[in-house]
């Protein structure tokens, strides 16, 4: 095997044969890179994470509180989790990744960002399924505390809310999907989603009608393969206040 090219996973999986590999690009000098393929698509990449960490960012800016409650939707290389740890507030992050292997990544610690998630005590990894979590809304997304709300909820899975992962995928983007995800956020909760390419004003005037003080962010960065520019979008918004 090359050295500038190495499969360090594949696996079989309910949607499709999953492979993570690391890669040596030798025109930014030698720089390891790990890329994660699902069946035919692209999921992500450690070169290009900006959009990812943005999306914490931008969604736990508009919690204006302390001792924050914290979910990530999908853990793939970590960059969303990472960048919400990094808030001083979060108390609790609970990581909901619906792939064993992808897990098993970081708990051995073979992706860059493993050590620095399963290190911190704040940091819980679940199994399961993010979207049947999110649907049922009797339960919570913590195994251990069926009633538990979060100040925040962050999801990175899909490609875009009309270019999902998997068919079953596309509930949780129409309004009832919306609504029983917003019933797991506590009163003026944050729930914010990342997707590929620049916002879509259809999706945030979707978004809307569910949530308060939504806004879509167009985010870029320079893409070092290319010599242009990448994009992703970040759309946040906050629950909407019970009407007496």
């Amino acid at each position: 095997m090359s050295l500038n090219y190495e499969e360090l996973d594949f696996q079989q999986t309910p949607i499709g044969d999953l492979m993570l590999r690391r890669r040596k690009i030798l025109q930014l000098g030698g720089l390891d890179v790990f890329e994660v393929k699902l069946g035919e698509h692209f999921l992500m990449t450690s070169l290009f994470h900006e959009s990812e960490s943005q999306l914490s960012k931008i969604g736990l800016s508009l919690v204006d509180k302390e001792n924050i409650d914290v979910v990530v939707g999908g853990l793939g290389l970590g960059y969303t989790a990472v960048a919400a740890l990094e808030d001083e507030r979060v108390k609790s992050l609970i990581v909901v990744e619906y792939l064993e292997a992808v897990m098993g990544w970081h708990q051995n610690h073979q992706v860059p960002m493993g050590e620095v998630l399963t290190d911190d005590s704040r940091c819980r990894l679940i199994n399961g399924d993010f979207f049947a979590l999110a649907r049922d809304i009797s339960k919570s997304f913590d195994p251990t505390d069926p009633t538990k709300k979060y100040d925040a909820i962050l999801l990175d899975i899909d490609h875009t809310p009309s270019h999902v992962l998997h068919q079953t995928n596309k509930h949780f983007y129409t309004e009832d999907g919306l609504n029983e995800l917003s019933a797991h956020l506590k009163a003026e909760g944050v729930f914010a989603l990342w997707a590929d390419g620049a916002p879509e004003k259809t999706f945030t005037e979707h978004l809307k009608r569910i949530f308060a003080n939504v806004d879509s962010h167009h985010i870029q960065f320079d893409n070092p393969i290319t010599g242009g520019i990448s994009e992703g979008a970040v759309y946040a918004g906050r629950k909407k206040r019970m009407v007496d």
